[in-house]
């Protein structure tokens, strides 16, 4: 993996950032995308500039410009001359119970657990195939399996398994693309299942009976990339065994 260069949108915080330093770990360049955490950003990337330098770049965009998306791409390519993973990792949560959802929900939460992601590949798409590159999505459990009172949401991730297939075929063989579902990795920044109890419950309904962690998520990433040349289009759980319980 050394020299390779990985996009991760994303990239500044949570799952992203732990993404971004594991990969960097391995020889990684990595350029990190981010909207609004400008600071988590930047401390990231100069971080990672301090363990090798001219390792690592930040690109902001809000990825629901999709005309703006070939340029994001373009970004690593330029610095380091070529692109040979995308995480697509950014991603918007929020409930909406049926009878409250709006026109904007939909379109907020299907475009960025969705409709970027597609887009994005597509642009990076001509990159990973001149590198034999690997595309990664970060889905969900509840792509599998719904939760009450996320309806878009859930759609939007069982969306992101087909495409991951989907791109899969569409894309071999010179890109593979595979996905990943987390379970209760990190709670919801926005104080949702912040209950004690609640949370309690989501453990137990876990094989493993515990939270699991964001190095959990970034080592199968890594996996993917590193070990994983004979898979593609599959997405794996990575959930403690809540896929099995939910």
């Amino acid at each position: 993996m050394h020299n390779k260069t990985a996009l991760i949108t994303g990239g500044a915080k949570r799952i992203g950032a732990e993404i971004a330093r594991m990969l960097h770990a391995e020889g990684m360049n990595i350029c990190i995308h981010y909207r609004l955490s400008e600071n988590e950003a930047r401390q990231l990337c100069d971080q990672l500039n301090r363990l090798r330098d001219n390792s690592a770049i930040l690109v902001q965009a809000d990825l629901l410009h999709i005309a703006e998306l070939p340029a994001l791409v373009e970004k690593p390519v330029a610095h380091w001359g070529g692109l040979d993973a995308l995480i697509n990792n950014a991603s918007t949560f929020y409930p909406t119970p049926v009878g409250t959802i709006t026109e904007d929900q939909w379109e907020d939460l299907t475009g960025s657990n969705l409709k970027v992601p597609l887009f994005l590949s597509q642009a990076a798409a001509p990159y990973l195939k001149q590198s034999s590159g690997n595309i990664i999505n970060i889905v969900d459990v509840h792509g599998f399996r719904p939760m009450k009172n996320h309806t878009v949401y859930c759609v939007a991730k069982a969306g992101l398994m087909m495409l991951t297939q989907s791109l899969a075929k569409e894309l071999g063989p010179e890109v593979r693309v595979n996905g990943i579902a987390p379970g209760a990795i990190m709670w919801p920044e926005n104080n949702l299942e912040q209950d004690d109890a609640l949370r309690e419950m989501i453990l137990d309904r876990t094989a493993l009976k515990r939270q699991g962690d964001p190095r959990d998520i970034a080592a199968t990433v890594r996996f993917l990339i590193r070990d994983a040349s004979y898979i593609t289009g599959q997405v794996i759980p990575v959930c403690g065994g809540r896929s099995i319980n939910i």
